[in-house]
């Protein structure tokens, strides 16, 4: 398993619990929805898996073999290194071009050569559609042509892990389900992507393992998420 909780307590960075007795697990390849009404523990469950939360209390708290109980800040960039995490606000460097901003996270991961590093920023955009753009700033940019840079850019190291905070929130329809399209060709070359969304439609037409904050618990509804209505801000 690359992420599994067992009876893990969820806190807000004040210590409030948000989800408590967290049994949740991500395999190789697979394709994971956490939904949820605003406030109910989406994002602050995703914080933990890339630890920028830390998680106290539990069973087990395992992903990509480190143990999240137990973790030292001097082994989050390694840990962070095996996934890739894409924000809904893209957090894209305004200052430096797509190449750039790919480059810097190629540099910041121990990539020296600069042949090896132009290749691979260029194989990965090429997968997102994108290469036209890499000389573009992010200013110069759309908002689905602003996520798909993100998505490049958590696919740079090859990870095997995806985690993808409302990806589509701020993309219409169309761009929404192109950005789809990508996530699920991603996982289908064995990278697992969780992610968490409002939009019930998407998972209707891009199936997956669906699990749902609610009552401070995390519950897998996949066979019935159908019959939950998400509530909006």
């Amino acid at each position: 398993m690359l992420i599994e909780y067992k009876t893990a307590t969820i806190r807000q960075k004040d210590g409030i619990p948000v989800l408590k007795d967290v049994d949740f697990h991500v395999g190789d390849g697979e394709f994971v929805y956490i939904i949820g009404k605003v406030g109910s523990g989406k994002s602050t469950l995703l914080k933990t898996i890339y630890a920028e939360l830390f998680i106290d209390e539990g069973e087990k708290a395992m992903v990509l073999d480190y143990d999240m109980l137990t973790l030292k800040r001097k082994h989050i960039p390694s840990l962070r290194r095996q996934m890739g995490v894409v924000f809904q606000d893209f957090q894209l460097l305004a200052d430096r071009t797509v190449y750039k901003n790919l480059e810097y996270v190629l540099q910041a991961t121990g990539w020296k050569k600069k042949q090896e590093i132009s290749e691979r920023i260029d194989f990965v955009l090429n997968n997102v559609g994108m290469i036209e753009k890499k000389d573009k700033t992010p200013h110069e940019l759309s908002g689905g042509e602003k996520q798909r840079i993100a998505i490049a850019r958590a696919i740079l190291n090859s990870p095997k892990l995806i985690v993808a905070d409302e990806p589509t929130a701020n993309l219409d329809p169309e761009t929404a389900d192109g950005i789809m399209q990508l996530l699920r060709q991603i996982s289908q070359t064995g990278t697992a992507v969780l992610m968490s969304t409002h939009n019930i439609p998407l998972l209707d037409k891009y199936p997956g393992i669906v699990y749902r904050c609610f009552n401070e618990h995390l519950e897998d509804v996949t066979n019935d998420y159908n019959k939950i209505v998400i509530e909006e801000e």
